[in-house]
C-alpha cells in the first residue's frame, strides 16, 4: 500500500489521540513498576490555552512520554483550579450582563451560578490540551473545589489552627479593591509608575513667636488627607523646632491634629514632614501605633470614599485625588506640584492598584514552617532547575511574613469558623462540632453562623500533590504511598514563592518528605521583540490556530527548539514553520524507503559501511541525547534529535544506503534501515508523537498488534560505539563537503564526475570508504598515490592530502585569479597570528589550550598556502 505524498497532520492527530485514550495508554494504576510522577499545575477555570501553557504542557508531556516508554509506570494527574479571585470577578460579569447584581442574590444562589459556569467554561483548556497530545490519566483529573479536596483544605487548616499556627487579627493588608478582597504579599505586583507629587500647606493652629504659620508636605495621595491624624516632624530639624509640640489642621475639613516628632522622618525628602495616615500605609500605621494616633479609614471596601472623609463621599479614590487637588488649589492650600516616579503595587489578579487597608483577617504563621521547606532546597533534596533560582527562593523563605489565607469571597472553601450571637468564635469542621466546643468553654451557641471569609486559593493549591491521591485524608492509601513523592514538577518561576513553596510546606507537615524531586522552572514565552506575549499588546497567536495551520507535532518542536529551563523563549511562528518542516523530511524520508524495490543480492560496501557508521552515530547521540535529560536541558536534547535524524540519518544514510536509480536494494541493507528507522521514530516520540505513532504502524513494519504502540515502544538504549570509526567517518564526511565546495567554487556541474586522488598519511583507511566517497561526491574512481599528480587541484583533510582534476572543467584565468585572493587572505591571516606567538606576554599569560590553539592556526595556514602555491605552479 502506498503512502500519501505529504503528511496530514490533523488526520493522525485525531486517530492517534483517540486510539491512545481508547486502549488505555495513559491510565496509571500502582503496580510493581517503577512510577513516574507529574502532577499538572492546574490551570484556572477561567483559563484558555495560551502560550505558556503550551510550553509548560509541552515539556511535561515529553518527560512522561519518555519515562512511559522507559518501562515506567508514567502518571501524569491533570486538573484544574478554583481560582478565586479570577472566576469569582467572571461570574459576577456573567450575572451584570443579565441584569443580576451580586449584592441581591444569597451566598448560595451566588454558588449555583458559580458552579454552573465552571461547569460550562472550566473544562475548556482540558480538552485544548488533548489536542496538544497531552497523555495525562485523564480519569484522575481532579478539581481544586471538588468535595475531597475541599474536606482536605479544611481539615488542613483546623490542622494547622490547633498546632498555633493559624489566628485572626487586625492588621493592614493588601487590599484589592476590585476583587474586594485582601491579598498575600505575594499576590502584589510592584510596578514603576508616573505621579505627580502634591505639595499641600497645613495651617499650623496658634503660630507664634515667629514660627511658620503652615507646613508644607508632599504627598502622592491627596486622596488620604481627610484620614490624616498627624503630622510628623523630624526632632533633629532645625527648620521645625518652634513646633514642637504644636497642632495642625487638615486641610479642606479644618480637622486638629498633632504635630508629632520621630527620627523615621527624612529630612531630605520632599519638605521634611511627613503626613501620618495609619488607616492607609503601612508604615503610617506602625507610626500611627507608636504614637497611640487615632486610625480613621475613609474608604469603602470598593475604593470609594465614606462618611468619614466628610467631602466627597462616594467618589472613587483616583476621581477624589483629582478633585481633592483642584479643592486645594482654589483654597489656596495647594503650593506646588511636579512629576514623581514610584513603586506602586497592583493586584496580580485584577491589576487593580492595592490599598492597604486595616482589616480582621486569617493569617498563617510562616517562619518555623518555611524553615525545613527552605533547607529541602538548600540540602539538594529538592533540585531547582537551574540552580540560580536557588538565591532568589532562600531570600523569600528566610525574609517570609505571614501569610493572609482569608479572601473576602464567595467562591472557594468557606473558612471553618463559627461565630456565636456575642461574636466569639470557634474553629471546627461542622456546626455542631462547634456548638460542641462553645458549649464546653460555657459559652451561648446561639445564633451561630459560619465564618464568611474563604481560604486563599493557594493554600488548597499548595495541598495539590497529596490531595489528588487523598494523602491527606488517608495518607496510607495505595496510590499515595505508591505515587508520593512525585517525581518532576514543570511550573513558572513567577509562582515559585506562591506555589512551590507552599507545596513543599504542606509536603513537610503532612509526610515529612518533600512533594517531588526536581523543580524544572521554565522561562516567560515572548514575543521576537522580547516583548511578553498578552492578549492586551496582540503579540500572542492562538496556539489552537497555530497548531492547525503548523501540525501539533510542528508547534511542540517550534516550542522546545529555543526553551532552555529558566531563560525565556523568544517565540517565532517561523520556530513552528522549521517543527512542520522537520515533520514533513522525516515523512519523505520514510516514503524514500517504502519506494525501494528489495532483493536478494549483496550489500554495496557503501550500504555496509553506511549501516555500521551510523549503528555507532546513533548510539553516540543517544549518550548525549540522555546527558541533556538528565540534565533537563530538554531543548537541546530535542536539537541533538533533531541533528542526529535530519543530518546524520537524512542526509547522510539514507543517501549512502539508497540503491541507484531503479535498481533493488539489497535485502540486508533494507532490513538495516527498517531497524533503524524504527531507532528514530522511538527516539523522536516523546516529542513528535503524532508522526510517529502514524509511521510506526505502516506496514513497512509488519502488522502490528493493538497494543504494540510507539507510544509504549522501548525506548532506545545507548550501546557501545567505536570513537575511532566516528572519527574517520566524520573525516569522509569533510571530504566529500570539500568536493562539493570545489564544484561550487569552480562552477563545475554535480553531474560530472572527477577523479580523486588521495595521498593517505594519518592512518586513516580510506579504501574502505572509496565506493561511499563515490557516490557522495560523485567521484569517477579514487586511486592512492605518493605523490601530488600534476594538473590537479588539492585541498587538506587533517594530515591527508586529496587531489582532484578539474583542469579540462575550469577557466583557468579564473582559477588562478581565486587561488591568488585566498593565498592573500592566507597570508595576512598567518602575519596575524605570527604576531601574537611572537609576543611573549601573551604566550606567557594565555592559558596553554590558547596558545596551543594559535599554534594550530598558525600550522594549518602554513599548510594551505603551501597548497595553493603548488596548484599555482601547476597551471
Amino acid at each position: 500500500m502506498s503512502i500519501a505524498k505529504t503528511y496530514n497532520p490533523k488526520d493522525a492527530e485525531d486517530k492517534w489521540y483517540s486510539y491512545w485514550m481508547e486502549k488505555g495508554f495513559f491510565r496509571s494504576v500502582p503496580d510493581d513498576r517503577e512510577p513516574y510522577t507529574i502532577v499538572m499545575p492546574p490551570p484556572n477555570v477561567t483559563g484558555v490555552l495560551h502560550m505558556g501553557h503550551m510550553l509548560n504542557n509541552t515539556l511535561q508531556d515529553v518527560l512522561i512520554r519518555r519515562a512511559r516508554m522507559q518501562g515506567k509506570n508514567a502518571c501524569w494527574v491533570p486538573g484544574t483550579d478554583h481560582a478565586s479571585i479570577a472566576t469569582e470577578a467572571k461570574v459576577v460579569a456573567m450575572l451584570k450582563e443579565k441584569g443580576i447584581n451580586k449584592k441581591d442574590l444569597t451566598r448560595e444562589q451566588f454558588l449555583e451560578y458559580a458552579w454552573e459556569w465552571k461547569e460550562k467554561y472550566g473544562g475548556i483548556i482540558l480538552k485544548q490540551l488533548e489536542k496538544l497530545g497531552a497523555s495525562c490519566d485523564w480519569e484522575r483529573t481532579r478539581f481544586t473545589m471538588e468535595a475531597d479536596l475541599s474536606e482536605a483544605v479544611i481539615d488542613t487548616f483546623i490542622r494547622l489552627y490547633r498546632k498555633g499556627y493559624i489566628y485572626r487579627g487586625v492588621r493592614m493588608v493588601n487590599w484589592d479593591p476590585q476583587g474586594r478582597t485582601a491579598l498575600s504579599d505575594e499576590e502584589v505586583i510592584r510596578k514603576e509608575v508616573n505621579q505627580t507629587l502634591y505639595y499641600v500647606r497645613y495651617a499650623v493652629k496658634d503660630a507664634a513667636n515667629g514660627a511658620p504659620s503652615y507646613l508644607t508636605v508632599a504627598t502622592t495621595r491627596p486622596e488620604t488627607i481627610m484620614a490624616d491624624t498627624a503630622v510628623c516632624i523630624n526632632p533633629n530639624d532645625p527648620r521645625y523646632t518652634q513646633l514642637k509640640g504644636k497642632t495642625a489642621l487638615v486641610p479642606l475639613i479644618n480637622r486638629e491634629i498633632p504635630i508629632i516628632e520621630d527620627e523615621y522622618v527624612d529630612m531630605e525628602f520632599g519638605t521634611g514632614c511627613l503626613k501620618v495616615t495609619p488607616a492607609h500605609d503601612l508604615n503610617d500605621y506602625e507610626l500611627g501605633q507608636k504614637h497611640n494616633l487615632a486610625i480613621i479609614d475613609i474608604l469603602n471596601d470598593d475604593g470609594t470614599l465614606n462618611e468619614k472623609a466628610v467631602i466627597l463621599v462616594g467618589e472613587d479614590r483616583f476621581k477624589a485625588r483629582k478633585a481633592v487637588a483642584i479643592l486645594l488649589e482654589e483654597a489656596g492650600q495647594l503650593e506646588k506640584t511636579e512629576p514623581y516616579k514610584s513603586q506602586v503595587g497592583f493586584s496580580e489578579r485584577t491589576d487593580a492598584a492595592i490599598e492597604p487597608k486595616l482589616s480582621m483577617q486569617w493569617f498563617c504563621r510562616m517562619q518555623e514552617l518555611a524553615k525545613p521547606a527552605l533547607d529541602y532546597v538548600l540540602n539538594g533534596e529538592v533540585k531547582l532547575i537551574p540552580d540560580k533560582f536557588i538565591n532568589t527562593y532562600r531570600h523569600w523563605m528566610e525574609n517570609i511574613k505571614d501569610w493572609t489565607i482569608s479572601r473576602q469571597l464567595w467562591w472557594g472553601q468557606r473558612i471553618p469558623a463559627w461565630y456565636n450571637a456575642q461574636n466569639e468564635w470557634m474553629v471546627a469542621k461542622t456546626e455542631t462540632e462547634a456548638a460542641a466546643l462553645f458549649a464546653a468553654e460555657g459559652k451561648s451557641a446561639d445564633g451561630i453562623r459560619q465564618e464568611d471569609d474563604v481560604l486563599d486559593t493557594w493554600f488548597s493549591s499548595g495541598l495539590w500533590p497529596m490531595s489528588v491521591f487523598d494523602g491527606t485524608r488517608h495518607p496510607d492509601n495505595a496510590d499515595i504511598r505508591y505515587y508520593y513523592p512525585t517525581n518532576d514538577l514543570v511550573t513558572a518561576p513567577e509562582i515559585l514563592f506562591f506555589w512551590v513553596a507552599r507545596m513543599i510546606i504542606f509536603g513537610h507537615e503532612y509526610t515529612g518528605k518533600p512533594p517531588f524531586e526536581n523543580v524544572y522552572l521554565t522561562g516567560i514565552v515572548r514575543d521576537k521583540l522580547g516583548r511578553k506575549m498578552s492578549k492586551s499588546l496582540g503579540n500572542s497567536p492562538d496556539p489552537i490556530e497555530l497548531m492547525e495551520q503548523y501540525g501539533t507535532d510542528g508547534v511542540r518542536v517550534g516550542m522546545l527548539l529555543s526553551s532552555p529551563a529558566g531563560n525565556d523563549l523568544m517565540f517565532d511562528v517561523a520556530y513552528c514553520e522549521q517543527g512542520r518542516n522537520f515533520a514533513n523530511k522525516i515523512w519523505n524520508a520514510f516514503r524514500l524507503v517504502k519506494g525501494w524495490e528489495v532483493a536478494d543480492i549483496p550489500a554495496t560496501s557503501a550500504q555496509q559501511e553506511a549501516a555500521r557508521w551510523f549503528g555507532y552515530r546513533f548510539n553516540q547521540a543517544l549518550t548525549e541525547i540522555e546527558d541533556h535529560f538528565a540534565a533537563y536541558r530538554i531543548s537541546d536534547a530535542l536539537m541533538a534529535t533533531y541533528k542526529l535524524i535530519w543530518d546524520d540519518f537524512c542526509a547522510w544514510y539514507l543517501e549512502l544506503a539508497k540503491p541507484a536509480y531503479q535498481q533493488p536494494i539489497a535485502r540486508e541493507a533494507f532490513e538495516a534501515t527498517k531497524g533503524f528507522f524504527e531507532s528514530v521514530l522511538k527516539l523522536v516520540h516523546p516529542f513528535m508523537p503524532f508522526i510517529s505513532e502514524e509511521l510506526w504502524h505502516d506496514e513497512l513494519f509488519g502488522v502490528r498488534a493493538e497494543h504494540d504502540c510507539c507510544i509504549v515502544a522501548e525506548y532506545p538504549r545507548s550501546g557501545a560505539f567505536d570513537e575511532k570509526l566516528l572519527a574517520d567517518f566524520a573525516a569522509v564526511q569533510q571530504v566529500v563537503s570539500e568536493i562539493r565546495n570545489l564544484r561550487n567554487t569552480k562552477q563545475l556541474s554535480p553531474k560530472t564526475a572527477l577523479p580523486l586522488a588521495i595521498h593517505a598519511t594519518s592512518g586513516i583507511d580510506f579504501s574502505r570508504y572509496s565506493e561511499s566517497i563515490q557516490k557522495m561526491a560523485n567521484v569517477s574512481a579514487v586511486d592512492f598515490v605518493d605523490q601530488k599528480p600534476s594538473g590537479v587541484t588539492s585541498f587538506l583533510v587533517g594530515k591527508d592530502e586529496f587531489y582532484v582534476d578539474v583542469a579540462q572543467n575550469i577557466d583557468v584565468e579564473a582559477e588562478r585569479e581565486r587561488i591568488s585572493k585566498e593565498l592573500a587572505y592566507l597570508e595576512g591571516f598567518l602575519k596575524s597570528v605570527n604576531a601574537k606567538l611572537a609576543n611573549e606576554r601573551f604566550v606567557q599569560n594565555a592559558k596553554p589550550e590558547i596558545v596551543a590553539n594559535e599554534r594550530n592556526k598558525k600550522a594549518d595556514a602554513e599548510a594551505k598556502i603551501k597548497l595553493l602555491n603548488e596548484q599555482l605552479l601547476a597551471f
